[in-house]
């Protein structure tokens, strides 16, 4: 039975009690103002605002709370009654602040006034919103256009976004690199290769029809956990859930519902994964093609036997292409091969294919556990395989579901966001503003990154974020943004990044999509993007933090007007005034994706900006969806190696992305520190270790630099031989700018090649045995496989 799985040393399940316990626990540190409880139930509700955490959809038919412990959280938190004023830096300077943990850092609450580093007090002072916009615009215009990156988080909404990426390319580059640069660039570039679109397929109508769902690499208890509720609706219907991932997630074994009264006083759980598959960390390539292999193997018994074909060749002859290469593949790569990669066993794989087989529509769900690896885009592709076979994308209940992060990421990239020129429509920006775009493709994260460590960015701009903990090589990334000429940076807390002053440094306060934001026409409402392509209105109705504080739209169009020339077309106080004015731009920009824009703004569950993949139009080069042959079994771009283990960076359910809300990973057991390296007992044993033992990390590139995190706890946790696991964004100290996916430069996260350092001695072990694998917990019919290593001659319970 499922509820044979073991809770990975949590104290429960996802939901319930626990996550109540999290909102309450952030809400008495935060201290939030007394409307708080008010704005949470108008979150992700029509007339209300749209969540400032992560991108789930909102659905037609809500729940009278609909908002997660995440969500919860992250409302809290910008609603905190805390204020970290100007008379803050009478008593603290930069270089002491250095030494304060995150947490500590987003603890002082909210910046009320627009800041200008002072180097020789080490400390910021407040200037007049004029004063900052002046200043900016005076370095802006006395660099080389292409020394400027003009970076943003995924916060903004999309008027705002718009007039970013309009301001850039008025100033004369495409440097707009996002944080999806850092996590779903992958998706964007990977599953356009293959289906001709750079989103997922399904819309929420198709999460309620699925037969059966395929997780790979993503984590909806701590990430998305709003995901909880159409899981256990489909289990309640009898769907399916198969689980691959390196970690057990608390989220994908069970759930109570906190707004089902029945649950919460009888602890009644759902179990969510049928089957739970600990794959090796980079392993799914093999372990997806093990499916598939399986799959095309029922088939040949079919046709064999004359019965009907498992898979949907009337769908693959109309619309794929590449489909007999890759079966091809699939006959010719040995049962060995596939198990000794994936870290999963033969029988275990044809249990999860039986399930596939089993089911008439499937959604394909994955997260940053596939797109931050060196093949990461190849992890898609293999997702796609899979799909194709059945014909699971472009009908209902079955197809593709990325699940992004930030609340506007997707978004902002629609609507011009964007590096890659081909991505705009660069004529509708001539004719609507009467300039000529520039034509060069902008920078990445990481080429801008590597323009920093050479010297050849020395500006960067960013609205929201905090860049310099979320990327690779941080030691270093502390080094070259300090060494800028300016940043610039819009924020609504104090974090790291604000630490490593450039030259010149201003911090520009801005409200929260909960406040209200008065301009001349009345209170705005602005707009964001979920993972399923819906857009959906925000209103904001809480008194700002301060009256200082300005909106992310207003802050973007007073440095555009500082620092560009005046034009007739270029509106920005028309702009600043009627936020509407701005989306009838956005709508000539895109008239298809945003028909009626304005009127159908606050629509229940946001109105559908459409897919042609949705609807089996395919806009690849071959206009066909594309079966991928792979040219190799893992996502690594490193071998094996004695005493090399593959890191897995996690976060934790008390945090977003490098936010973090406090020391409480209740879904692992881990409470009061984050300074821990997760390790399966076979690895600490082999590796000579004992739980509770301080160690350090050294990343295992061959690039000769040193890269090391120190006085990490080993702590025992259920995972696959030879898979170890460490919290971002510590962990990020570990990486290197260059570890990332080929075709989108997508930092390679999730497996960093690390050795363990004990005291002086190097930690062997855990060498990458070919005949060891990690037995996984799953379901089989009667069968129940237990966890265990074991060497492929042994026998199967």
């Amino acid at each position: 039975m499922a509820d044979n799985i073991p809770n990975p040393n949590s104290e429960g399940p996802s939901g319930g009690w626990g996550s109540l316990k999290g909102i309450a626990s952030t809400y008495g540190e935060s201290s939030p103002t007394p409307a708080a409880l008010e704005t949470l139930a108008r979150q992700n509700k029509p007339g209300g605002f749209m969540c400032v955490s992560c991108a789930w959809p909102k659905p037609v038919n809500y729940h009278p709370f609909e908002f997660c412990e995440n969500g919860a959280k992250a409302t809290l938190w910008e609603l905190t009654s805390h204020r970290c004023t100007p008379d803050f830096w009478n008593d603290h300077t930069v270089g002491e602040l250095r030494q304060w943990k995150d947490h500590d850092l987003e603890m002082t609450g909210r910046l009320t006034h627009p800041l200008r580093y002072e180097a020789g007090t080490d400390r910021y002072v407040e200037v007049t919103w004029d004063e900052a916009f002046v200043g900016i615009a005076t370095i802006l215009n006395r660099l080389e256009k292409e020394s400027v990156v003009f970076y943003s988080s995924g916060h903004a909404g999309l008027e705002a976004s718009y007039l970013y990426a309009l301001l850039a390319r008025s100033y004369g580059n495409n440097n707009l690199p996002q944080s999806s640069n850092m996590c779903h660039e992958t998706t964007s570039v990977g599953l356009n290769k293959v289906i001709g679109s750079p989103v997922g397929t399904v819309v929420w109508e198709d999460l309620e029809k699925a037969d059966a769902f395929f997780f790979f690499g993503q984590n909806p208890g701590s990430n998305s956990p709003r995901f909880l509720h159409p899981l256990q609706d489909a289990k309640r219907r009898g769907a399916r859930i198969v689980t691959f991932n390196p970690v057990l997630e608390q989220g994908l074994i069970s759930f109570v519902n906190p707004q089902n009264p029945i649950d919460m006083l009888t602890g009644n759980e759902t179990q969510i994964s049928d089957q739970y598959h600990q794959v090796k960390a980079g392993g799914d390539i093999a372990a997806i093609l093990g499916i598939c292999k399986h799959i095309i193997e029922a088939d040949d018994l079919a046709v064999a036997d004359h019965k009907p074909r498992i898979v949907d060749f009337e769908f693959i002859e109309e619309h794929t292409t590449g489909f007999d290469q890759f079966v091809e593949m699939v006959r010719e790569t040995p049962w060995p091969d596939i198990e000794r990669e994936s870290g999963l066993t033969e029988v275990a794989l044809r249990d999860a294919g039986d399930v596939y087989i089993g089911a008439k529509s499937v959604i394909g769900v994955y997260g940053m556990g596939l797109t931050q690896h060196a093949q990461g885009a190849l992890n898609v592709a293999m997702v796609v395989n899979l799909l194709l076979l059945r014909g699971n994308i472009g009908r209902e209940g079955a197809g593709c579901c990325p699940v992004r992060g930030h609340s506007n990421v997707q978004g902002q990239r629609t609507v011009g966001i964007a590096e890659k020129t081909k991505l705009i429509p660069m004529d509708k920006l001539k004719e609507l503003f009467d300039f000529d775009p520039p034509m060069k493709d902008g920078m990445t994260i990481v080429d801008a990154v590597k323009g920093l460590m050479d010297g050849t960015v020395k500006a960067f701009v960013s609205l929201g974020g905090n860049l310099v903990r979320a990327v690779p090589d941080q030691l270093e990334m502390e080094r070259v943004w300090a060494a800028q000429e300016l940043t610039v940076m819009v924020s609504t807390k104090l974090n790291r990044s604000h630490l490593f002053p450039a030259k010149t440094a201003y911090i520009l306060p801005c409200l929260s999509r909960t406040e209200i934001d008065r301009q001349v026409s009345g209170n705005q409402s602005v707009t964001t993007e979920d993972s399923f392509s819906h857009i959906s209105g925000s209103t904001g109705k809480r008194s700002p933090a301060s009256k200082c504080l300005r909106s992310e739209l207003a802050i973007v169009a007073g440095i555009a007007k500082a620092t560009l020339e005046p034009g007739p077309r270029l509106r920005w106080d028309d702009w600043i005034a009627d936020y509407s004015l701005v989306r009838d731009l956005i709508e000539k920009t895109y008239p298809e994706d945003f028909r009626d824009y304005n009127a159908r703004m606050f629509q229940a569950g946001g109105f559908y900006r459409g897919n042609d993949a949705h609807e089996r139009v395919w806009n690849t080069p071959e206009q066909k969806a594309v079966f991928t042959k792979p040219d190799r079994l893992n996502a690594l771009s490193f071998a094996p190696a004695e005493g090399r283990f593959r890191l897995v960076t996690l976060r934790s359910n008390d945090q977003f992305n490098t936010t973090i809300y406090g020391y409480s990973d209740r879904f692992r057991g881990i409470e009061g520190t984050r300074d821990v390296v997760l390790m399966c007992k076979a690895d600490i044993a082999s590796a000579g270790l004992f739980e509770g033992q301080r160690v350090t990390l050294v990343s295992d590139f061959s690039d000769g630099k040193h890269r090391e995190l120190a006085g990490l706890e080993v702590r025992a946790h259920a995972l696959p031989i030879g898979t170890i696991a460490s919290y971002y964004p510590e962990s990020n100290v570990l990486n290197a700018i260059d570890h990332h996916d080929e075709l989108s430069k997508t930092p390679a996260s999730k497996a960093i090649p690390v050795r363990i350092m004990s005291g002086h001695r190097n930690a062997f072990g855990s060498r990458e045995i070919e005949t060891a694998m990690e037995r996984p917990v799953f379901v089989s019919g009667d069968r129940e496989l237990k966890r265990e290593a074991f060497q492929r001659e042994g026998s199967v319970d």
